[in-house]
């Protein structure tokens, strides 16, 4: 059975005002004079008659109206009281907690009054707080003692938690660095991931020196002598310290006493860098080493410490040695790149030669960016109002590859030079390969004697060296070009007529360099105006999609019929698109195709 009394109080809670953390329950409550067990409790249970229609809810209004004023004017109280004690209090924490045993029944008694007091009295009691603690931080800081005290209890706590980062988690943590550092190939990268790996897990910051021979020798004044060193990557904890950071380590480079130890030493700490709380600390610096060569130097340090753990340095060394690896790697593969390009550079032509009354346009993409293709090319003036050209294809990849074009290039233009047609040149070429094989087999014969008929390694043998190969010459007349051309187990040319028709011009032979002594043949045909003849490798023809390939049913025939209208360098970028849209990922193989067409 509902509680009159508490259902009409109910009915006054929106006229009568509550405190903010009061529920409307709570405050119910209140107004109607507590539940009904606790005014039974107060005698009030026998009472059986009706509540009265309006008056006891009056009545019950004013009481709560009056007990609310009473408990407002008692929280003033108390603020005020709790103001002028909390000094008092911070002063003297003994008194202050003996008031707390005096006054705890009282709140036990009305929890409710105690809890407002309580809201009430935290702002002050906190400001007090503070006033009293005050002079104690500005002692600190006028005390350096006191500081590096506070410091040190810093320290240990940090070295519990180093010993249990270290139980759990020290593997993992030098797998993951081997994982990050075995995929790059620059050392820029490699000394950032270094930084970020070391702070702050193990360091509050990380510097990494690198050396470049490129920057000389650096003598220092102990007699020391070092390869030129570069401050490559700092990190620390705070991004708005890296800045200071660096410029205080910029003057003081590391000097190690010993360039091949690649041990812990001590460091100089970088002054003030790294703020008020920064001002001392411990640094150690690591030499990288990789295959016997110094490669730089990595420095850590912890501020407010006066050494590193044990296991903190051990670990870091372990770290410094898989980073030197890293940077060793990226550097050897950074001199093959480049070794790499200049060889690439010197088997290709620095510029494609100007032909009267033609144009020309050429697309060259090597598979292996980064070393040298076995595709080449070449267009080049022989003289007596000739230019020749060429589209070749060397078997194999790589160095060998690119030793057969050293050959074949230079030899090319020379013949041409000296006179010799078409046919003449493809068959003292394809002799000197052989002648060239030939040397190449009694070279590797002498070396398995000198061996005493030991087994020789891969590549130290006999490499079987020959090419695929469209040569031509060109000869301009007035209204079109005299073309002479002969393919060498080459992909057979495509000529595009201004109506779309297309048509081969040549006839299939054999490869250079694998028959002694063979004839080859030229065929002639002119170039009209609006005339376009197309030259490629088999990358173009060859190009997979599943089972499939570009030329398969004449497909390239059927692209450079698509092409009627163009000038030669939208054929020549149309045929490009068209083969790299035919598969699903990037070619497989070298592309390189020639168009020539007149004007």
């Amino acid at each position: 059975m509902a509680d009159p009394v508490l259902g009409a109080a109910a009915a006054a809670v929106d006229r009568e005002p509550r405190g903010p953390w009061d529920s409307a329950k709570q405050w119910v409550r209140r107004v109607a004079g507590g539940t009904p067990a606790e005014r039974r409790g107060a005698g009030e249970g026998d009472r059986t008659e009706a509540p009265p229609e309006t008056g006891g809810v009056e009545e019950t209004t004013e009481t709560g109206r009056a007990d609310g004023a009473e408990r407002a004017e008692g929280t003033e109280r108390a603020e005020g009281t709790e103001r002028a004690q909390a000094p008092e209090r911070a002063q003297d924490p003994e008194r202050a907690r003996e008031t707390e045993r005096t006054q705890a029944p009282e709140r036990a008694q009305d929890p409710e009054r105690a809890q407002d007091t309580e809201r009430t009295q935290a702002p002050e009691r906190a400001e007090g707080t503070e006033k009293a603690q005050a002079p104690e931080r500005a002692q600190n800081a006028q005390d350096p003692d006191r500081t590096r005290q506070a410091e040190g209890a810093g320290a240990g706590r940090r070295a519990v938690r180093d010993r249990q980062w270290l139980g759990r988690g020290a593997l993992s943590f030098l797998a993951e660095a081997s994982d990050l550092l075995a995929g790059q190939l620059d050392e820029e990268k490699i000394a950032s991931l270094a930084g970020q790996l070391v702070v702050p897990r193990l360091a509050d910051w990380c510097a990494v020196w690198l050396e470049d021979e490129s920057l000389g020798r650096a003598d220092w004044n102990d007699g020391v002598t070092s390869i030129g060193v570069r401050l490559a990557r700092v990190w620390h904890g705070s991004e708005n310290r890296i800045e200071e950071l660096r410029q205080a380590l910029e003057k003081d480079p590391p000097r190690p006493p010993d360039p091949w130890r690649s041990g812990p030493v001590a460091h100089p700490w970088p002054g003030d860098a790294l703020g008020p709380r920064g001002t001392w600390g411990a640094a150690l610096a690591y030499r990288l080493v990789a295959a016997g060569r110094p490669v730089g130097t990595l420095v850590i340090g912890r501020a407010g410490t006066v050494r590193f753990p044990d296991e903190i340095t051990g670990l870091v060394e372990d770290l410094g040695r898989r980073v030197a690896l890293a940077i060793g790697t990226a550097r050897q593969y950074a001199r093959q790149a480049t070794i790499s390009a200049v060889l690439q550079r010197g088997l290709l032509p620095g510029a494609v030669a100007e032909i009267p009354g033609m144009r020309s346009a050429l697309v060259y993409e090597p598979r292996d960016k980064g070393g040298p293709s076995g595709d080449f090319y070449d267009l080049f003036p022989a003289g007596d109002g000739r230019w020749c050209f060429a589209v070749g294809d060397v078997q194999g990849k790589g160095p060998e590859a690119a030793v057969v074009i050293g050959l074949a290039r230079p030899w090319l233009r020379l013949l041409a030079r000296e006179g010799y047609g078409v046919a003449g040149v493809l068959d003292r070429l394809n002799q000197l390969l052989l002648d060239d094989a030939i040397e190449a087999a009694d070279a590797a014969a002498r070396a398995l004697v000198a061996a005493g008929g030991q087994p020789i390694g891969p590549g130290e043998g006999p490499q079987t060296r020959f090419l695929s190969l469209l040569y031509g010459e060109l000869v301009p007349f007035r209204g079109g070009v005299h073309c002479t051309l002969a393919s060498a187990g080459h992909p057979l040319p495509l000529l595009l007529a201004p109506d779309g028709a297309v048509r081969t011009v040549a006839e299939p032979q054999t490869l250079l360099g694998v028959v002694e002594e063979e004839t080859y043949v030229s065929e002639d045909f002119d170039l009209c105006s609006g005339d376009s003849l197309l030259c490629v490798t088999d990358g173009v023809t060859e190009r997979r999609n599943g089972s499939r390939q570009f030329d398969d049913e004449d497909g390239l025939a059927a692209a450079l019929a698509g092409c009627a209208g163009l000038d030669a360098q939208l054929i020549a970028e149309r045929v490009r698109r068209l083969v790299h849209e035919f598969g699903d990922g990037p070619p497989e193989d070298d592309l390189a195709l020639l168009v020539l067409q007149a004007e």
